[in-house]
């Protein structure tokens, strides 16, 4: 019996149907650059500083 042919589901393919704005490769984020620790630590106080101001 050719299985195939028994009206099965087709298999999903594993992609999304948009893409991500801050993907890898894309102008926002290419390759091969990583943020520095600083950048990092200097957005977390922002955030910090955001959350306590609008408290």
């Amino acid at each position: 019996m050719d299985y195939g042919k028994s009206g099965a589901p087709n298999k999903g393919k594993n992609t999304a149907r948009y893409s991500e704005h801050n993907a890898k490769g894309s102008a926002k984020n290419p390759y091969g650059s990583q943020p520095s620790k600083a950048d990092l630590l200097a957005r977390m106080k922002a955030a910090v500083e955001a959350k306590k101001a609008g408290k």
